[in-house]
């Protein structure tokens, strides 16, 4: 299956449109990255390589996983579930409801056991350790990493297309993270700003609603009763009819 450049375009955006939401859950240790004197200058980009390593991991695994169930039915709810997760974060961006943070309490459940690996890690001092923090880090409890996951899930339709779309959302994320490391507090607030939370947190719904009308046309199409193969229609059988005999 290939997926076009409409999707691709779609990844992308998404990364960017929660650049707010990232900065709220990792700002702090982007900024915390900013490499000391003594320091490798290249520990932030050996990180946010190990954030794009562990996304593109996990969009490959689910986008396998979902393709390996081969119902139209399955891929269209995932569709709808990402659309919900979406509207969710766009509604939790601009602070009219905070349910996504329900699952992302689920989340943290498993993030419990991931954290204490992180310790020894803080602060980076060598690429490898830098590397290895932005791998971990991937796994973090996000709504809207599980929302790119469920939408690159029901998208992809294979491993490789799966890890594609969550890679280029984590390129859609690095404007505000490196963005954080390199300039610090100044970009967070930048990304802070109302009137860009709400361009944000309407950009996130508007894709939301947008995947649910997607989702919704194909699943009307399969809706749609086949036409019987015997079934002909007026022109069909006008073509088909013997021509009449006429006596002058």
């Amino acid at each position: 299956m290939t997926i076009n450049p409409t999707e691709l375009l779609a990844a992308l955006m998404l990364g960017l449109a929660g650049a707010g939401h990232c900065l709220g859950m990792c700002g702090g240790i982007a900024i915390a990255l900013r490499p000391s004197s003594g320091a490798s200058r290249a520990l932030p980009i050996y990180y946010h390589l190990g954030r794009l390593v562990s996304y593109s991991a996990l969009g490959g695994l689910l986008g396998g996983a979902a393709a390996a169930v081969d119902l139209a039915a399955w891929t269209l709810s995932l569709r709808f579930v990402a659309a919900v997760l979406l509207v969710a974060m766009g509604l939790s961006v601009l602070r009219i409801w905070s349910g996504i943070s329900r699952l992302e309490q689920i989340g943290a459940i498993i993030w419990r056991w991931v954290a204490p690996a992180t310790r020894p890690l803080i602060p980076p001092r060598y690429p490898l350790q830098s590397f290895l923090l932005g791998s971990v880090w991937g796994l973090m409890p996000c709504g809207l990493i599980y929302s790119a996951l469920t939408w690159s899930a029901a998208t992809a339709g294979s491993s490789i297309n799966g890890a594609l779309l969550m890679f280029l959302f984590g390129i859609g994320t690095l404007p505000a993270m490196l963005g954080a490391t390199l300039a610090g507090q100044s970009i967070e607030a930048f990304f802070r700003h109302p009137r860009l939370r709400q361009f944000i947190g309407i950009s996130l719904i508007f894709a939301g609603v947008w995947t649910a009308y997607i989702a919704a046309s194909h699943a009307e199409h399969l809706l749609m009763p086949p036409k019987a193969s015997g079934e002909l229609s007026p022109l069909t059988l006008d073509a088909q009819s013997p021509p009449s005999n006429h006596h002058h």
